[in-house]
């Protein structure tokens, strides 16, 4: 029994790692091309193509993985900004982090079906994990007095909308960061003033 468990440890740990590769080279790959082969994906993750369809048996279901595992990693990074960052900087910084995830999450819903794409919604559990990073990045920079007080996640969702109206394969990162200045500097209309320091007669 102890061997069985011993064997089973390096093996599991393999099938995670080889998960991962695929996640990340599927992720690059049909960022790059919706129409991305999977036996591409599969030769340049360095597993066979039956590994890959023993952890995702179809296209549909290793897109959506990629979908909520970059919602996952969008949703956990609101976390660490802002352990390392001032709320308002935290919140800016992330904001350019969804600008990158709405590219690539327009460029893999070329590659799924109408179905698919339903299910990723926003009914899928990781639109509630990407809305809930943003209202607690929202409510500690409201906290700090950097923003006007009441922004909920919908108004900042409904505010950046347009993000998804930019085309990925032009010069988005310009665009993008254009309107998130504009929604930043209209959350910041209606904030307290900042207090400054008295001078010393």
């Amino acid at each position: 029994m102890l061997q069985q468990m011993n064997a089973n440890g390096p093996h599991r740990s393999d099938a995670r790692e080889n998960r991962a590769r695929i996640l990340e080279v599927a992720r690059a790959e049909l960022t790059r091309s919706a129409d991305a082969p999977l036996m591409t994906i599969a030769k340049k993750a360095g597993v066979g193509q039956g590994t890959l369809y023993r952890h995702f048996p179809t296209r549909e279901a290793l897109v959506l993985e990629v979908y909520r595992h970059e919602s996952e990693a969008l949703a956990d990074s609101a976390t660490e900004l802002l352990k390392t960052c001032p709320p308002d900087q935290a919140l800016r910084q992330w904001m350019d982090r969804l600008a990158e995830y709405c590219m690539t999450k327009t460029a893999l819903s070329k590659a799924v079906s109408q179905g698919a794409l339903i299910a990723a919604g926003p009914d899928n559990p990781s639109y509630g994990v990407v809305a809930a990073a943003i209202d607690r990045l929202l409510r500690a920079t409201e906290e700090s007095g950097a923003i006007r007080s009441g922004v909920t996640a919908d108004d900042f969702i409904l505010a950046t909308a347009g993000l998804w109206m930019i085309d990925s394969n032009g010069d988005w990162k310009h665009r993008a960061d254009r309107l998130l200045n504009f929604v930043m500097d209209g959350m910041r209309v209606g904030a307290p003033p900042r207090r400054t320091a008295r001078k010393r007669k």
